[in-house]
């Protein structure tokens, strides 16, 4: 096949689009006539068709203006809370996590950093905003305007929205305290895409230890320094641990879980994370909708959007708290990669709550549990 032949057939497969070779630069040209003929299209979908990253595609103004923006991680976090009502939007390959509202405390930290709030609460790792962009995108007769963090690779690790709400004067002091002095267009290199995990064989002479720190926790934020230490993936953790620590269940339980933990106002915690940020979302969920592949929630100030059909395998597990244990449910892809997380909402210092418990444990199951 010649070379005009592959790129005929590449540009079927991509809608039309040709894509640019990985050594190949970004033009800018060729990215806005991309965006052109293609209006509708969302970004990252458009980027990926392109070859490139969503960072690379801002950057040569594929969503229209942008003004490039240094990385002061603790200046941005605290301007935001000077702004008011905006949407914030994290995602991974599966799952979309929006919540509306203002960003309250900031907690900076070096490793990970924390934005509480009624609202937006987050757990934020700042060595993962890499690139930042203030983006105008003309919607019409709208102009709609953002800031989006990305990671080394170009994806996107966090996005702010502007709503009506939004005090406008104090989201453009923000952008113009941290733009960068260099604003040409594009990128100076390409971006590599990030490895694609490989989920390692499970070592069975590690169970062992596994039930024995397991049984031990009594925070579940020790959870994932047991990993750390026993040097173990989660889900092979999740396999290996037996039936009265972790328990499959079937597909489709997390539909099922969040219609009936609306139907019997059952608050949830819900949590979504990119490479960058972990979003959390705690209360009763009330409009459920489900479309084609799509469980969507759209409450007031929660949306959550979530590929069922990327779900590989669906599990219950209990983890030691001060008070007993607590329960979530976890949600992985046929790469073994976590999509989303829910647990019961409890406060500090008190046990979990009987009905989340309860709803979980009356999940169907992929086998029975045998309780040790």
């Amino acid at each position: 096949m010649n070379i005009r032949s592959q790129t005929g057939q590449l540009q079927a497969e991509n809608g039309g689009l040709a894509s640019f070779e990985a050594d190949q630069p970004v033009d800018a040209d060729r990215v806005r006539l991309a965006r052109a003929e293609n209006p509708k299209l969302r970004e990252r979908d458009l980027a990926q068709r392109l070859g490139i990253s969503e960072a690379e595609f801002l950057a040569a103004g594929g969503s229209g203006p942008v003004i490039r923006l240094d990385i002061h991680f603790e200046d941005i976090f605290n301007g935001l809370k000077k702004v008011g009502e905006v949407m914030s939007l994290v995602r991974n390959d599966s799952a979309v996590h929006e919540k509306i509202g203002p960003f309250e405390k900031f907690v900076p930290g070096r490793q990970a950093a924390m934005m509480l709030g009624e609202q937006i609460d987050q757990r934020i790792f700042p060595a993962h905003f890499v690139h930042g962009y203030a983006v105008e995108k003309t919607d019409g007769t709208a102009v709609r305007h953002s800031l989006q963090f990305f990671d080394a690779h170009g994806d996107a690790v966090m996005k702010i929205h502007a709503r009506a709400a939004t005090d406008m004067d104090a989201w453009s002091a923000l952008v113009s305290s941290l733009a960068a002095e260099d604003q040409s267009e594009g990128l100076s290199e390409r971006l590599s895409p990030a490895p694609l995990q490989v989920r390692p064989d499970a070592d069975p002479s590690k169970e062992q230890a596994l039930r024995q720190r397991w049984k031990a926790i009594n925070d579940p934020h020790q959870f994932f320094g047991m990993l750390r230490d026993l040097e173990m993936d989660r889900l092979n953790a999740l396999h290996m641990a037996g039936e009265d620590l972790a328990w499959e269940l079937e597909g489709g339980t997390v539909a099922a879980m969040l219609k009936l933990a609306a139907q019997e106002q059952i608050p949830v915690m819900c949590f979504i994370g990119s490479r960058g940020c972990i979003q959390i979302h705690q209360g009763v969920v009330h409009d459920i909708k489900e479309m084609g592949p799509w469980i969507n929630i759209m409450d007031p100030t929660f949306h959550m959007h979530l590929r069922q059909d990327h779900i590989a395998e669906v599990w219950a597990v209990r983890k030691g708290a001060d008070h007993g244990h607590v329960t979530s449910i976890e949600a992985y892809d046929a790469a073994g990669r976590l999509i989303v997380q829910f647990f019961g909402v409890r406060g500090e210092g008190n046990a979990e709550r009987g009905d989340w418990r309860g709803l979980v444990e009356n999940l169907p199951r992929v086998r029975s549990m045998e309780v040790a």
